[in-house]
């Protein structure tokens, strides 16, 4: 086998891998075949337990599909994003660069008082003690960002670009959540309705992964995503709506927030995950 036919092999195979990990993962939530809601918590606990093995068996999957000059670059917790240096930069300044972007939403919870309730230990304790809270806050960013960026990624950067996987990757993590349209037609929803939620989902799940990737790739720690990935399920997608709800000159201040936020985050977005500084030399070239 020739050395491009080689390459050419490498790169499908590890386009297939990827397909492979993404149906797997999405087959893990359906493994035990119940009937009851998603939000039961007899349901997320089972799920809770098929993405755990799915999170253990996957980094030895994405060895199986790394090349040894792949490797030869860096070991296997390197390519996973899980290295010490860089490591205090990669917790902070990718999380401070998406809350800027998140600079309106941000602006309507410090007006309505919900800051407030950030400082309450009890708002805290209750929230680790509701399963659905633990699913979209934790469970859900720590097992997607493991899969989807740690360990699905290094496969597809050992034969394409950096900014070819970072756009590529995300696609199979927005047809990950595809699975949520049968979820909302066996609640009641009709198709229509559902394959309308689920087309919105899938554009705004696959433009964050690409976010994500994009961080991962950039740092080269798994944490920056992770955390950025926490705090948006946090935030949830803006409700632009919610803004008429304030008075006028409140609703301005918001309007503005709105778009200095998108603005400083399109200014900082390359210097603030400029690769030296979480001296990443494995995933980006510089």
């Amino acid at each position: 086998m020739t050395e491009i036919e080689s390459s050419g092999w490498t790169c499908l195979s590890s386009v297939f891998a990827c397909i492979f990990l993404t149906f797997g993962y999405v087959a893990s939530l359906y493994v035990w075949g119940t009937k009851l809601n998603r939000d039961h918590p007899s349901v997320i606990k089972r799920r809770f337990f098929s993405v755990t093995c799915i999170m253990l068996v996957a980094p030895f999957y994405t060895n199986y599909f790394l090349s040894d000059e792949t490797l030869s670059k860096g070991d296997l917790l390197a390519q996973l994003g899980i290295r010490a240096s860089g490591l205090v930069a990669a917790s902070i300044l990718p999380l401070i660069l998406t809350a800027v972007l998140f600079l309106g939403p941000l602006t309507m919870q410090f007006l309505s008082g919900t800051w407030k309730l950030y400082a309450e230990p009890l708002y805290w304790i209750s929230s680790w003690q509701d399963l659905i809270w633990v699913r979209n806050h934790f469970m859900a960013p720590l097992s997607e960002e493991w899969v989807f960026r740690a360990c699905m990624m290094p496969m597809l950067l050992q034969c394409l670009k950096p900014m070819t996987a970072v756009f590529m990757g995300p696609v199979l993590f927005g047809i990950a959540h595809f699975h949520h349209l049968f979820e909302r037609i066996n609640t009641g929803y009709n198709f229509q309705t559902a394959l309308m939620i689920s087309l919105f989902q899938f554009a705004y799940t696959s433009l964050f992964g690409a976010y994500s990737a994009y961080l991962f790739v950039r740092t080269g720690h798994v944490v920056a995503p992770l955390l950025a990935h926490i705090f948006c399920n946090h935030m949830g997608f803006p409700n632009f709506g919610e803004v008429n709800q304030y008075p006028p000159t409140q609703r301005i201040l918001i309007i503005f927030s709105f778009l200095l936020g998108f603005s400083i985050w399109c200014m900082y977005i390359s210097s603030m995950t400029n690769p030296d500084i979480y001296d990443n030399r494995l995933h980006w070239e510089t």
